[in-house]
């Protein structure tokens, strides 16, 4: 009898050894160019077709060399991730040390940064390379749990042969995408995992959840955080005339005098006191405040003359666009929805109407709703340098876009159909 990826899941849930056999003739099948018994689900399916193409290799146990003890302290310190390690563990740990699972939980890059759960398993993830400070990138290990939810920026569960590499089939694993609340930007993923006989159909969706109560959890620290800072600002801004906002060290903003509220402006990545040119308020002055800034704007008018705008696409899931001009230069990093729609301006230089910039995002021109206002998101630190009806880049602006060396790196996560058009070599 045929089955459906749907009757697998289902009878993985029932009987996680006869399941895996199945799997293991679908990869087998797939992965030669045959036929295979049931299909496999779209997202392992897409993730292999990756890996087929990145020319990583099903048979080989690659593993990439460990980040030294001092790297992974100072990534975690770095990361925002840190914030919500109790919520982490509050929702997954006890139930994942009865059920035979760890909690792992990877940075951007796929760097693992912590790991706790059971022992047993522990050591088992040892023998797989489920190690501190191991490089799970989908591209480096194969399809799983921490890696495919980075490109994919989704939940996604791996059972078994779902792995692309062979020497991870003993092995389950769900995996969720944790990003910023403030601007979607990817912060990491957590990932609950074990031998392939604790996999429940249901632990996918536990983990999400617990990724969304950790997202909640920053959403309440950033607000409580601009409270505080309101509550300082509000003396100082009472004293001046002009225009002046206060603004934590991301840029956003906690109060505004002699100007239209604006949530975010574009920092330096390394403010420092005195004059700056900033994105959209054109000359300003930079003083530190307990928490964050005080950002007095000069009456002088935006500089309009020849500026450089650099588009830089060429990193792996950290994409940026840099303006220089003879007022300064800064830049901000990109979420994957502003990288792509900043790509398609710069292919388009003559400009996209709404309407087709849903098309080239969604194969759907009529999702101007959703164009319109992640647009209205990126004039808040680039509205200086783009025009409307259509959108385009300013006629003085020079822009260049630096593209990675293999075409099929382009923006790997978007499924965009002007993108994904242009990833062929």
């Amino acid at each position: 009898m045929a089955l459906s990826p749907m009757d697998l899941t289902q009878l993985a849930a029932a009987d996680a050894t006869r399941a895996a056999r199945v799997l293991s003739e679908v990869r087998s099948a797939t992965l030669s160019g045959q036929r295979a018994p049931v299909a496999p689900r779209p997202v392992i399916e897409q993730s292999w077709e990756r890996m087929l193409c990145s020319g990583v290799d099903p048979d080989s146990d690659v593993r990439a060399g460990l980040l030294p003890r001092e790297e992974i302290q100072r990534r975690r310190e770095s990361s925002a991730l840190r914030q919500v390690l109790p919520v982490l563990r509050e929702g997954l740990l006890s139930v994942a040390d009865a059920a035979r699972h760890i909690m792992v939980v990877a940075d951007e890059d796929g760097r693992v940064l912590w790991r706790e759960g059971s022992v047993p398993v522990l050591r088992r993830a040892d023998r797989l390379g489920l190690e501190l400070g191991a490089d799970w990138r989908e591209d480096v290990v194969g399809t799983n749990g921490v890696g495919t939810p980075v490109v994919t920026r989704r939940p996604v569960q791996v059972f078994a042969s779902e792995h692309f590499v062979r020497s991870q089939a003993t092995w389950t694993c769900a995996g969720a995408p944790i990003t910023d609340p403030r601007d979607g930007r990817l912060l990491g993923v957590v990932d609950v995992s074990g031998p392939l006989e604790t996999m429940h159909p249901a632990t996918l969706a536990w983990v999400d959840s617990v990724a969304k109560l950790a997202e909640a959890r920053l959403r309440e620290q950033h607000l409580v955080a601009l409270e505080r800072l309101r509550a300082v600002a509000a003396p100082v801004l009472a004293r001046l005339t002009g225009r002046a906002l206060v603004v934590d060290n991301g840029g956003w903003t906690a109060a505004v005098t002699g100007m239209p509220y604006t949530p975010r402006i574009g920092l330096p990545k390394s403010p420092a006191a005195g004059p700056r040119w900033l994105p959209v308020l054109g000359l300003c002055t930079l003083e530190p405040l307990a928490g964050g800034w005080l950002v007095r704007a000069a009456d002088e008018p935006e500089p309009r003359g020849a500026t450089r705008i650099v588009l830089d696409l060429g990193q792996p899931r950290r994409w940026s666009v840099q303006v220089s001009g003879s007022a300064g230069s800064w830049s901000h990093e990109l979420s994957p929805r502003h990288a792509e729609l900043l790509y398609l301006l710069a292919v388009h230089r003559s400009g996209r109407s709404a309407a087709g910039l849903a098309e080239d995002l969604f194969g759907d021109p009529g999702r101007t709703v959703t164009v319109r206002a992640e647009m209205s998101r990126i004039r808040r630190y680039l509205g200086g340098f783009l025009d409307h009806r259509p959108y385009r880049f300013r006629e003085d602006t020079d822009v260049e876009v630096l593209l990675p060396d293999d075409p099929r790196d382009l923006l790997p996560h978007s499924s965009a159909p002007a993108v994904t058009g242009r990833r062929t070599p």
